[in-house]
């Protein structure tokens, strides 16, 4: 069977917390269980702006992206910033990672959107050969003022 790209439904939660999980591990990051839980309900109310796709083989979840459609002051259309992505450790460079950014591309051509953009650390080597192979770095460096609240 070969591997296919999909939305995420309500019957995923088991095999999409998997990977969120070691999506934050990956990054050194933690979340409380009430922003996992928040994070889910998003990507399953149609209403919310944030979309989800899984990469599945056969009956195994192996990858997944998160992305949203925001406003820009420089285009008439919106952009597309895909949030999230992450492969199963065991299941990268089978070229997974590309085809759930293709899958995000072609759901903000539909939209349509502008452009797609995501960011990434500076030393995410692995990531960054197959970004630059699909994408235009852009120079810009990200700064932050966290938290608000």
């Amino acid at each position: 069977m070969a591997m296919t790209i999909r939305p995420i439904t309500t019957q995923d939660r088991s095999a999409w917390e998997r990977l969120w999980q070691a999506y934050l591990v990956f990054y050194q990051s933690s979340l409380e269980a009430t922003q996992t839980d928040r994070t889910w309900q998003r990507l399953n109310d149609v209403e919310f702006n944030l979309h989800g796709l899984l990469a599945v083989d056969g009956d195994d979840v192996v990858g997944m992206t998160h992305y949203l459609f925001h406003a820009s002051s420089w285009t008439d259309l919106p952009y597309c910033y895909l949030q999230d992505l992450y492969v199963d450790e065991q299941r990268r460079g089978q070229g997974i990672a590309r085809a759930l950014i293709d899958a995000v591309i072609q759901a903000a051509r539909a939209y349509p959107a502008q452009r797609v953009y995501w960011l990434t650390q500076e030393d995410n080597r692995t990531a960054r050969l197959l970004y630059d192979k699909v994408a235009t770095p852009t120079g810009f460096v990200q700064y932050r003022v966290a938290p608000l609240s």
